[in-house]
């Protein structure tokens, strides 16, 4: 795994648990822990079990004994680093947003195309989709309980950057994250919306606006945060992305991003209204999904609430007993089982750096869309790959 920050340690949970949890075609060997500082790093790999850290990167993907790759760094070497991993034969999977430009994405996606045909694989972290209720929700709307889809309301709140004085991360500097807001959270409920309904969003029109245009620099860093310093630095990523999008199937939907929402800590919510009924997950209650059957007879109807524990429930067999709650590492799990199973099979895991690059152009498209004057804005189509 390259990179040691917050989704490292998501992603060493998972890759530590699924093994215990989960009945693996393969088994999973944490080999080496790589960041950029030899003490932190070899801190961070022994708290988290993996066996050995290094600090050059290359030379770890150059490595006989690696199958896989695990890219958890910043968006900026994001390209660079999983296009050199498939090169050498290795498995990626790439935290998401897939990059931070288009044509870094466009890159990324031919070099797992020619990947693939050697049977190397590539998928990227959307992990939200393996939280169980998602995943039944999903299938709920493959099932047709809802009918044909009228319109979704999608927002993912968080309120981490409320106070003016939180310092500079590299999460706002566009050099480093390629968007704000938009690119690290509305990625999330771009990607979700086309997971639970199986369309895409072909047409935007949004704005993104930057609400504190200046941070105090960062001094000794501390999760999201840190300490701060006498000086201050220009933020040059958006708070808060608000747009509305077109699935493929006609039906429209509201998006929203945001780090400005008082009182929101990790609020991502989707609500998919059809002709027959309606669900919505909201990720801080995130065992139940709430149902409204408008079949029901009239003294009956309203939203039904899904304890989403049941063995029968997806990835919940592995787990405890109906009614003992999963919570947020229990998703990197599951994105670890899927993705060794997919290795197994020798099959594309989901979701493709294909899908990826097709969130990269939505994100592209609601940027465009805001500094025309938030005009509708079509998707573009992928380009042609050299």
């Amino acid at each position: 795994m390259i990179g040691h920050g917050f989704m490292g340690a998501a992603h060493s949970v998972g890759w530590r648990q699924a093994p215990r949890m989960f009945d693996l075609a393969r088994d999973v060997e944490m080999a080496v822990l790589v960041g950029r500082s030899p003490e932190p790093t070899a801190q961070a790999a022994a708290k988290w079990g993996w066996t050995e850290s290094a600090v050059d990167w290359r030379e770890v993907v150059a490595r006989d004994d690696i199958d896989v790759v695990d890219v958890v760094t910043p968006g900026f070497s994001h390209a660079e680093i999983a296009i050199a991993a498939l090169e050498a034969g290795k498995h990626v999977l790439c935290e998401k947003p897939l990059a931070n430009t288009v044509e870094e994405a466009v890159g990324m996606a031919a070099a797992a195309e020619r990947a693939a045909e050697r049977g190397v694989l590539a998928m990227v972290g959307f992990t939200y989709r393996r939280v169980p209720a998602v995943t039944l929700l999903r299938d709920l709307i493959a099932e047709g309980r809802v009918g044909r889809i009228n319109q979704i309301r999608a927002a993912y709140r968080q309120d981490w950057l409320v106070d003016p004085e939180s310092p500079l991360t590299w999460r706002l500097q566009k050099d480093l994250a390629g968007s704000g807001a938009l690119g690290d959270i509305g990625a999330h409920i771009i990607d979700l919306t086309q997971f639970v309904t199986g369309q895409q969003v072909e047409a935007v029109s949004g704005t993104v606006e930057t609400i504190v245009t200046s941070r105090p620099i960062l001094g000794e860093r501390s999760g999201l945060g840190g300490t701060v310093t006498a000086e201050r630095g220009e933020v040059s990523v958006d708070d808060v992305a608000v747009f509305t999008g077109r699935l493929s199937g006609g039906a429209l939907v509201s998006f929203e991003a945001t780090r400005f929402a008082t009182g929101r800590k990790n609020g991502l919510s989707i609500e998919v209204s059809g002709e027959r009924g309606a669900l919505r997950f909201d990720l801080e209650d995130l065992n139940t999904l709430r149902f409204y059957d408008r079949s029901a007879p009239d003294e009956v109807q309203g939203f039904t609430r899904i304890l989403v524990t049941e063995p029968t429930h997806p990835y919940l067999s592995a787990w405890w007993p109906a009614g003992h709650m999963l919570g947020y590492e229990h998703a990197f799990t599951h994105q670890v089982v899927d993705l060794v199973a997919a290795i197994d099979a020798g099959t594309a895991p989901h979701p493709t750096f294909d899908e990826g690059l097709q969130v990269q152009q939505v994100l592209a498209a609601v940027e465009t869309s805001s500094a025309n004057g938030s005009t509708w804005t079509s998707v573009v189509p992928e380009p042609a790959r050299l």
